[in-house]
């Protein structure tokens, strides 16, 4: 059996560093950002009664680690030999030529969690009423991500990838589905609707 030589193996690896980095921050951005969601049904919903603040301050920093994250995953990509990016391509929807439609989700996908999340620093001047209703999208932002990392992601198709995504991407859609549903007024039927009393002469 050979000894691996590290120089070597750095030798082979460089020229595919700036896309393994890109790799591991998208992948990142996608776990971040779904305990993230997580996180932010949990404050709103009714299962978790107590420790909102705790969880207000989680909910901040995952946001904020997602961007972070989101950015790295873009900004590596400019020093790929392969797709020789420019800045416009990776940050102008449907300008790319490389899964055109697969990359634009991505795009949009982070503009529209680069707005929402920031605009909770400017919530005191849009109404914290009107702030609540445009931060709902942030999981349709979400789901954008998550098309994103499995039309294009260079792992999609591995079972360790999928497994974790599945960890922490299912429990946000249950949430999710949970919000909606709980949020959604009940129809009533005309058999559900109450029986008039008739009125008692005084």
């Amino acid at each position: 059996m050979h000894a691996i030589d590290p120089n070597t193996l750095a030798t082979a690896a460089a020229p595919h560093l700036f896309w393994i980095t890109s790799r591991a921050a998208g992948t990142a951005a996608l776990l971040l950002s779904s305990l993230s969601v997580c996180v932010g049904l949990l404050m709103g919903g009714r299962i978790v009664k107590g420790h909102r603040a705790e969880l207000r301050v989680l909910h901040e920093a995952l946001s904020l680690a997602t961007l972070g994250a989101l950015l790295a995953h873009g900004l590596a990509l400019l020093g790929d030999g392969y797709l020789n990016a420019s800045l416009a391509n990776i940050a102008v929807p449907f300008l790319g030529s490389y899964r055109t439609l697969w990359t634009s989700t991505g795009i949009i996908a982070f503009w529209a969690l680069l707005a929402l999340g920031l605009s909770y620093y400017a919530r005191g001047r849009f109404g914290v009423a009107r702030w609540r209703k445009l931060h709902r999208f942030t999981a349709l932002a979400w789901v954008l991500g998550l098309v994103h990392s499995l039309g294009e992601g260079t792992d999609a198709g591995q079972i360790w990838f999928l497994a974790m995504l599945a960890a922490v991407a299912l429990p946000a859609l249950g949430l999710l589905v949970n919000r909606l549903l709980g949020s959604a007024p009940i129809p009533r039927s005309a058999d559900s609707a109450p029986i008039p009393r008739p009125s008692v002469a005084r």
